[in-house]
Parts: C-alpha cells; structure tokens; sequence
C-alpha cells in the first residue's frame, strides 16, 4: 500500500508526539518536526510502501532528537504490564485458534502509530469488553487455521506481544512450525524487538526467533531490503503469514509472491480502513467525534485472509 495524502499529516503528528516524549524545548521540536516534513515532502511520491517512507522520517527524527533511550520505553513497559495483567485474568478463556486470533486484534490497539487513534487508559477493561462481544469484521479464522502448519508470525507492538505468544504457544501445541519476527533494533514507535521477545522467552516457546532486519530500524516488512536469511528460508518455507498490525498491511498488501497471509489488525485510520473496506469505529476522530477510549475501536478488530492472487473470504 502507497503512501496517501492523508498520510503525511498523521505521519508528521507521530514526529512531534515522540519528539515531546523526549525533549522539553518546544523550538527544538519545531526544528525536528520542520526537517521530517521537508524531508517527507522530498519522498512522499516514492514508489515504494508507506511503511519505508514513514521509516526513513522516523529515523531523521530519532537522529535529531539525540536520545540514546527511545522515545517510547516507557510506554512500551507500560503496555506490557497491562497486557500481562489481562493474560494472567484471561488466559484460561482462550482455548481456541479464533479466542487467540480475537485477543491478538484487541492487543493491536495499543498502538500509537496513528493519529486518528488514542490507546485506552484501561486496558484490562476495555480488553475485557471487547472480547466478551467477540466480534471480528471480517472472520476468516477457520480458513486461516486450516493453513497453520508452518507459520512465520510478524509481530508489532509491544503490550500485544504479549497475547502474540500466547498464540504462538497455541499453535506449537497443535503442531506447528512457528517463526516469530519482531523489529530490528532500535524499534520505532512502540515496535516489539528481540529484547521484548526474549524477555517473554519467545526464544524458548517458538522454533525460531529472528529480526525483520539487521540493525536497521524499520515498519513493517521492508521487502526492498534482503531480510536475514533464516527469515528469508522461513518465507520460502511458509504456508502461511500472519501479519499483525497496520505496517505489515501495508507493506506486504501489494506483494504478490507470498504464501497466504492473514492480516490480523485493528483498523485504526481511514486510508488502511478504505484500502481494506473495513469502517473505521464510529467515535474516532476521523469520523467527525473526539470521543475517546474505550469506544473507539468497537467496530474495527478486523482478521482477513488474502492468498496470491486469489482471496479467500470464507462464509
């Protein structure tokens, strides 16, 4: 999926979000956010997916803003916490593929990647809330399971890492051959990386643990560059992906040389929503209402299966 119009505007929000995160100087931060959309300005025609042109305007701002701790850390550790809080209440409900694959979408809320999105100030209730509805837009999860038997499961944020395992250890125990990619370092935004991974033991829970990249910081799945090569042999190997997240959309949304994928996702802005056909929730910003969580995001947990260069949406 290519950058939209609606894009910049989003994109250039998150550079002055996390340039505040870190820096308490509003002329400083002015300076940062002016040399993203500048920069932003000389690449936004680029032919390549969102993802690459968000990442090369994250890392400007990440160089000028100096700090050697991400911007981030401490909502990650937040969102990691609140995950760990629900899983410890829930874990015993989730028995089945469609529970974990509900409890992965939920989990991709805490997300501030988007603009049009505020990450609920509840979680463990608004987790609560969301699962007891069940609902999923699109529910392809029975096709999806059908294909898990060598999965390479992309990961997101951090928070929704945490039922990402989960996951992961439902599928091993149903027999899969499951590789788990998460960020390079450093991570953007709140993105999910090895030392997040490791320190869930997802290198002791699943059969391979690897970087999307080597030392690059980057969304989604960059497939300009070469991945490490036991990603790489993972993908060649694969019958199925499972992309988390909105990046991972977009990145690999236009590919045409993949295994299945199944895009499990909360659909949090307007050009992923209309690119997809899936509603953005009523009582977000870019419907009209500035309503925050935990209502937000009531319509839009969405699971779809696409397989090359047919789609499956089953039932």
């Amino acid at each position: 999926m290519k950058l939209t119009a609606d894009c910049t505007d989003c994109l250039i929000s998150r550079v002055e979000y996390e340039s505040r995160l870190c820096i308490d100087d509003s002329l400083r931060v002015s300076e940062i956010v002016d040399a993203c959309r500048n920069l932003l300005e000389r690449i936004a025609a680029d032919p390549v997916p969102a993802p690459v042109i968000a990442s090369r305007v994250h890392r400007l701002a990440y160089r000028m803003i100096g700090d050697p701790d991400p911007p981030y850390r401490s909502l990650k550790k937040g969102n990691n916490a609140d995950a760990a809080a629900v899983c410890r209440a829930v874990r015993g409900e989730l028995a089945t593929f469609r529970d974990l694959a509900l409890a992965s979408v939920i989990g991709n809320t805490l997300d501030y990647g988007s603009q049009a999105h505020t990450v609920t100030d509840n979680f463990v209730e608004f987790f609560r809330r969301e699962f007891a509805a069940g609902g999923l837009t699109v529910d392809d999860t029975a096709a999806i399971e059908r294909l898990a038997s060598r999965v390479v499961y992309l990961a997101d944020n951090c928070g929704e890492i945490v039922f990402d395992a989960l996951f992961a250890d439902y599928l091993k125990r149903n027999g899969a051959h499951v590789a788990f990619a998460v960020r390079g370092a450093p991570p953007i935004l709140n993105d999910a990386t090895m030392e997040d991974a490791v320190a869930l033991g997802l290198d002791r829970r699943v059969d391979l643990l690897t970087p999307t990249t080597d030392g690059i910081a980057e969304l989604g799945l960059n497939r300009e560059h070469a991945p490490p090569p036991a990603l790489a042999d993972a993908l060649d190997r694969a019958t199925l992906v499972i992309a988390k997240g909105m990046a991972n959309y977009e990145s690999l949304s236009d590919g045409r040389d993949l295994p299945p994928v199944a895009y499990l996702m909360s659909v949090k802005c307007g050009p992923i929503g209309a690119d997809i056909g899936i509603p953005v929730a009523p009582g977000s910003p870019s419907s009209g209402s500035e309503r925050r969580h935990p209502h937000r995001i009531r319509a839009s947990p969405d699971s779809r299966l696409y397989k090359h260069p047919r789609k499956f949406f089953p039932g």
